[in-house]
């Protein structure tokens, strides 16, 4: 990943996470929330080789822990996206290419973004961090895997478009 790509995603994520706190989240989903912010990086991170991967994970995860609403100590949010990133750059051979399979690609960055939520939890426990209740978090959970799984079709083209457009010549080879 270029540094010229490595600071466009990073702004990019960022206008993302403005809008996930200035709209996504005053809306009131029934179930639970949707985090917008969380089913676009997996997208991406789903898109990237492993080091692109990674290296956005870290640069999510740092954007949530500077979040003023976050509740977390400070590295959890990049630990956590950092280890995501590992894995499903690890990975991205086995799982395949995603721009060829939009069905997979949706049904992936809804289950990654469960994972995902439930890999925070474990860490939080670890950590000592409360996060309420057993049945409260299942919910949640649940509810933000259901939002992304009917939301992603929407934007995950959009993004694949994108992200095509920022490769360099060299990358696309």
């Amino acid at each position: 990943m270029s540094p010229s790509r490595i600071s466009l995603s990073f702004l990019f994520l960022l206008a993302i996470f403005t809008v996930q706190e200035a709209a996504i989240s005053r809306i009131s989903f029934p179930i639970a929330g949707f985090s917008l912010f969380l089913a676009v990086l997996i997208g991406m991170m789903a898109l990237e080789d492993r080091t692109g991967a990674i290296a956005l994970g870290f640069i999510g995860g740092l954007i949530l822990d500077l979040s003023p609403t976050s509740n977390s100590p400070v590295g959890q949010w990049a630990l956590v996206l950092t280890i995501v990133g590992y894995v499903i750059g690890t990975n991205r051979e086995s799982i395949g290419d995603f721009t060829t399979r939009p069905g997979a690609f949706v049904l992936f960055v809804a289950l990654a973004t469960a994972l995902t939520l439930l890999l925070s939890l474990i860490l939080g426990a670890l950590i000592g961090d409360q996060a309420g209740t057993l049945g409260r978090n299942v919910i949640v959970i649940l509810g933000n895997t259901l939002w992304t799984f009917l939301f992603a079709p929407l934007f995950l083209p959009v993004l694949s478009l994108l992200r095509k457009s920022m490769l360099t010549s060299r990358e696309r080879i």
